[in-house]
């Protein structure tokens, strides 16, 4: 016979519960918010807020950071609170046209980068050697930056590079400014070099440390 009286178990997705407006906080401070908005004695409202901004002080320890952290706890209160919470504050209540006005956007002074494979701080060497000027320092300076562009480009591209392929870059990237002096050469590059992506290196290590462990533990349940 089907029992009818048991009762279907239900997930319930925060997608379908209440927005929370400061979610760092979590949805137990927004519910004790909640409740502290229902209490009619003002000294047991006061009491209890206050309670509440001590467990928001321990939620969000990074808050210490800021200089008036006090009042910084009281703000978001009054957020979570939606603005209509009648506490006696150490603090004068915000404006919602404050708290709510978007941060004003920072303003964006790099130009976009020519070649991405180089990065912005070999454009930023570039325009630093063309001030110079002309004679032995400068063309220490150029061999050395393609001596380091050359690694760079051998990182994204395996294939070997002509030393005149990274001097074209140069006179390139500089917009024709730095020009390659005529005889200059590079170091050569050892056969046993070898130049890895960021962070390829590391993932390379702990491959071969986990391989190494996974002998290690095959060679022990051999024996």
């Amino acid at each position: 016979m089907e029992n009818t009286n048991i009762d279907t178990c239900k997930l319930l997705y925060n997608t379908e519960r209440v927005r929370l407006c400061i979610p760092e906080y979590g949805r137990n401070v927004q519910k004790m918010v909640d409740y502290l908005k229902t209490i009619e004695d003002r000294n047991k409202r006061n009491e209890q807020a206050k309670a509440i901004i001590n467990v928001m002080e321990i939620l969000n320890p990074d808050v210490h950071l800021q200089e008036n952290f006090e009042q910084t706890l009281w703000d978001h209160l009054y957020v979570i609170a939606g603005f209509d919470l009648d506490v006696d504050a150490p603090y004068p209540k915000p404006e919602i046209e404050t708290m709510q006005q978007p941060p004003k956007p920072i303003p964006y002074k790099g130009k976009p980068i020519k070649a991405t494979h180089y990065g912005r701080n070999i454009e930023s060497m570039i325009d630093l050697i063309a001030e110079h000027e002309d004679g032995e320092v400068k063309t220490s300076m150029i061999r050395s930056l393609a001596i380091y562009m050359r690694q760079q480009y051998l990182i994204w591209n395996k294939d070997t590079v002509a030393d005149e392929t990274i001097f074209q870059d140069i006179e390139k990237l500089s917009d024709g400014r730095v020009k390659v002096p005529e005889g200059i050469q590079l170091s050569k590059v050892e056969s046993g070099a070898n130049f890895s992506r960021p962070g390829a290196q590391q993932k390379n290590g702990k491959n071969q440390q986990r391989h190494k462990n996974g002998k290690n533990k095959k060679q022990h349940n051999n024996k």
